[in-house]
């Protein structure tokens, strides 16, 4: 089995950090196309691919995400190069036809089901938020995921038609690196893992 080197585990998850400042350096189009060719590949339950993605460039697009953002998340969120909203389509099974065609009749396993149907959508767009946070460490982006907003109002704006909910917010760009707060502890194998 291959593995990754220590450059890429580091570029990915042992130096990476989750950003509270950005430099004023543009994320490019293609850069969010790379990171979304990249992101795609991760599995989700029945090849589902609930995740919607709005990619917030403008300062009016992102003025218009302002009201819903908790006090203490405006300015670095206002300050990103790209905000993308990630969402999850509450319809996704429309989808599967297409996405898992080897059983055609898996569609009827959500449709009249929305509380099942939310469910799925909802932790697999969680599950591809991460392959999302990888992808763009992997383009050489900074990632800043942060869940402080008011989901109605975002929706309300971006998704009026409610098909579409929204997950997580997520800022990307270059990092600041006088604003990244010092490295948290994380939980040890034992705290979190059982072995049976």
């Amino acid at each position: 089995m291959n593995t990754l080197d220590s450059h890429a585990l580091d570029l990915l998850f042992h130096e990476a950090r989750s950003q509270n400042g950005w430099r004023d350096e543009p994320v490019t189009e293609e850069q969010l196309r790379r990171l979304y060719e990249i992101m795609q590949w991760g599995p989700t339950s029945m090849n589902c691919q609930p995740l919607r993605i709005l990619f917030l460039r403008s300062p009016e697009a992102k003025e218009r995400l302002q009201p819903a953002l908790m006090p203490n998340n405006v300015a670095k969120t206002m300050s990103a190069p790209v905000v993308a909203i990630l969402g999850y389509d509450t319809k996704f099974y429309e989808n599967l036809p297409r996405t898992f065609p080897h059983n055609q009749k898996a569609k009827s396993l959500f449709e009249d089901k929305p509380d099942f149907a939310d469910t799925t959508a909802f932790r697999n767009s969680s599950i591809q938020g991460g392959y999302f946070i990888i992808a763009a460490r992997a383009v050489g982006l900074d990632a800043g995921p942060m869940s402080g907003f008011a989901n109605p109002k975002v929706d309300a704006e971006f998704w009026p038609d409610g098909r579409v909910k929204s997950n997580f917010l997520c800022g990307l760009g270059q990092g600041d690196p006088e604003k990244v707060f010092n490295r948290s502890p994380r939980l040890a194998f034992d705290e979190v893992c059982t072995l049976v």
